[in-house]
């Protein structure tokens, strides 16, 4: 397991708090719990510093994700991107196939939980009669962003399969490779693929509202089928492929993959989440409700490239805890509130080697990330209003 440190100071580099001063009423504007809380003229200082913090731990999150991949992993002075082209057994990838079979892994882990854990879940606990928790347990149910997030994630499949991120494929791709040998095959691949895209964009909107819905138990059974064609036909199949498996036809397949898609993912990451950062910084110094809207345009905007990225959650995103980091689901929501009443911000950093069986860490990434900021922004699919 690989270790990560990650230190307050550098997290909080050119960050300000401010501090609330007298509040209106006894309990500070936080009366009532996480699911009745809302944003008022009490709590609105602290409300605004927690926004201001989890933005700014984004942005940190994806510069760092960036720099990891583009620059330097491990401070090594060689990025990581670098490092999964040569695959000279650095990072455990010896050959161009290890490393096909890293992007197929990737592709296949999202399948799979897409379909069983962000659809399958919240259905089948809802079938069990558990309504309210089936809606708790729905991944971007404040913003009502569902649909667009799994649709995504298997896009980022998509990009991943067909080299590109505009929907073509490159010549330099997993799609080309497998078509020059076996054309039926790579059309099965595209079929499942989109195949999957539609049954999610089929789902009622939002999907919190349409949980039992026909077209959700679709979705479900079209993720499944394209996570078992990716890992028990696509992945054997270019593994005994002596025509294909060779670094001479995928070396230029790895390179174009990291190139084209991974890196400009990421750095579009980056700049949606320095966006993301200063539209929460001008809403902090000048609440209004044209700025809560400009904060949830700026979030949908850093959303996409994020759940883009998910076919590829290997490398510094899964070393380092960046992705529990970022998007920790479902939240402490009792724990939120309670920040927000300490005004405890240095407790939404973790300090040490990252560990991913922490539960001390697993705590406090719970109170950060793309989902502590959506509860703050959203309320019932819309911007929030400052005066309520």
């Amino acid at each position: 397991m690989k270790k990560l440190f990650l230190m307050i100071a550098v997290l909080f580099a050119g960050l300000t708090v401010f501090t609330a001063c007298g509040d209106d009423n006894k309990n500070g504007g936080f009366d009532g719990d996480a699911k009745t809380l809302d944003y008022n003229s009490s709590n609105a200082q602290a409300w605004g510093n927690y926004m201001r913090v989890v933005a700014n731990l984004l942005k940190e999150d994806a510069t760092t994700l960036y720099n990891e991949w583009n620059t330097s992993y491990n401070e090594s002075g060689k990025g990581y991107a670098d490092v999964f082209k040569e695959h000279n057994g650095t990072a455990g990838f010896n050959s161009a196939l290890n490393c096909v079979e890293q992007i197929i892994d990737g592709c296949t882990d999202i399948a799979g939980e897409v379909g069983s854990a962000k659809i399958g879940d919240p259905y089948h606990e809802y079938l069990k009669g558990n309504k309210e928790d089936a809606l708790f347990m729905v991944e971007s149910w404040y913003s009502w962003h569902s649909i667009e997030d799994y649709s995504n994630n298997i896009r980022s499949i998509r990009n991943a399969y067909f080299g590109s991120r505009d929907g073509r494929v490159a010549e330099a791709s997993i799609s080309a490779v497998v078509a020059s040998v076996n054309e039926e095959l790579d059309n099965q691949a595209k079929e499942l693929i989109q195949g999957a895209i539609d049954a999610i964009e089929n789902i009622p909107a939002p999907f919190r509202n349409n949980i039992d819905a026909d077209e959700v138990a679709a979705a479900m059974d079209a993720c499944a089928d394209l996570e078992d064609f990716l890992d028990n036909t696509l992945k054997p199949f270019i593994h005994e492929n002596s025509e294909i498996n060779t670094d001479e036809v995928l070396d230029p397949v790895v390179k174009n993959y990291v190139d084209v898609v991974v890196l400009p993912t990421y750095k579009e990451l980056q700049e949606a989440n320095t966006q993301l950062n200063n539209a929460v910084i001008a809403f902090q110094t000048n609440p209004s409700d044209a700025a809560f809207q400009r904060c949830a345009d700026a979030w949908f905007t850093a959303r996409t490239p994020w759940e883009s990225s998910e076919a590829f959650l290997f490398g510094p995103v899964a070393d380092k805890g960046l992705d529990p980091n970022m998007d920790s689901w479902p939240l402490d929501q009792a724990g939120i509130v309670q920040i927000m009443k300490s005004k405890d911000w240095a407790a939404l950093v973790w300090t040490g080697e990252y560990d991913e069986e922490s539960e001390t860490i697993e705590q406090v990434q719970a109170l950060r990330g793309f989902h502590t900021l959506e509860y703050l922004i959203f309320k019932d699919g819309k911007a929030r209003k400052v005066n309520n």
